[in-house]
């Protein structure tokens, strides 16, 4: 159904990276040690934290951010940004004398990316600065949504608070971590990509070519919460505590231009949508079908759909809504 209300009831708070995304469209991706001309740059707001932030707001969730920039022009410019988006950044900290985080970025002609990030500011997140404010925030979100780009301590110290605050807590763990596998103990709804899954896996002890549900149910088992595979243009995985998984396929893109982002986007939605009152596979239904609108043109957020963009897709493929 519908998220009738989400503005008013789907309220979300945002932990992770804020950056600069400098792409270059090129014919193909560079191998180690060459060079590949692109025709142009663009310069684009991002970071996996400001992303699914701002789908979660187009989305029409109530968002919160808490993360850092840096005192310089990158910062100023990635504040105004989330503020022109309705996302609240008073908890986000200027770090003074620091660099706004950087992401460079080269796009294929398929839409297929690779990504290099200078971390900047996002290193410099603080435990003390997740807990001002999550004390601010106190009875007000229904879901937290962590990304790990930013330091360790503060990435566990928003997981162990959404435990004690009782709010739904979605942890996005890129990159993974030996200190994400200590988090499961507070289960949280676990959204990696393949190849972080993997990471998991093997960190907690998986051996040998499991298959992806068998890697889903170990971390899920060990989580005792969900787990959400995203799988690019395969859709998602969900994966549930008890160990009982189904695939969501990927949306129809009428035309894949950057993927950059697509990750963010259904991570922001499927939030957005579990803040809003969505039952578990509604949420990621809607992360899905917001994920293939948002590859449609160049630039993280250029694509990322409103709510009544993501109904229309979704009744179009007659998902319930």
């Amino acid at each position: 159904m519908p998220l009738d209300g989400i503005g008013m009831n789907g309220r979300l708070l945002v932990i992770g990276a804020l950056n600069v995304d400098m792409v270059v469209a090129a014919p193909r991706l560079p191998g180690p040690g060459e060079t590949v001309v692109g025709s142009h740059l663009q310069r684009h707001g991002g970071g996996k934290g400001g992303n699914s932030a701002v789908a979660a707001a187009r989305s029409g969730a109530a968002v919160r951010y808490v993360g850092a920039v840096g005192s310089d022009e990158f910062g100023t410019t990635a504040l105004t940004e989330l503020h022109a988006e309705g996302v609240d950044v008073t908890d986000v900290v200027v770090k003074e004398g620091s660099a706004t985080g950087a992401a460079l970025i080269v796009v294929d002609a398929a839409g297929e990316n690779q990504i290099a990030v200078a971390a900047g500011a996002n290193e410099e997140v603080t435990a003390r600065d997740v807990a001002v404010a999550v004390e601010r925030a106190q009875g007000w979100p229904s879901c937290v949504l962590i990304s790990t780009e930013i330091s360790a301590a503060a990435v566990a110290a928003g997981v162990e608070a959404a435990a004690m605050q009782g709010w739904l807590c979605v942890l996005n763990p890129a990159p993974v971590t030996a200190d994400t596998c200590d988090l499961l103990r507070f289960a949280p709804i676990i959204t990696p990509n393949r190849g972080e899954l993997q990471d998991l896996y093997r960190l907690l002890g998986g051996t040998g070519d499991a298959s992806v549900e068998a890697m889903a149910t170990a971390v899920a088992s060990r989580s005792r919460a969900p787990v959400v595979v995203t799988l690019g243009a395969e859709g998602v995985l969900l994966c549930s505590a008890a160990g009982v998984s189904n695939r969501i396929p990927a949306g129809s893109a009428r035309q894949v231009i950057d993927t950059t982002g697509a990750g963010d986007t259904f991570n922001g939605v499927f939030a957005a949508s579990l803040a809003g009152g969505c039952d578990f596979t509604m949420a990621a239904r809607r992360g899905v079908a917001a994920a293939a609108l948002s590859v449609e043109s160049a630039g993280a957020r250029t694509s990322m759909p409103d709510a009544s963009d993501i109904d229309a897709v979704l009744s179009s493929i007659g998902a319930g809504v």
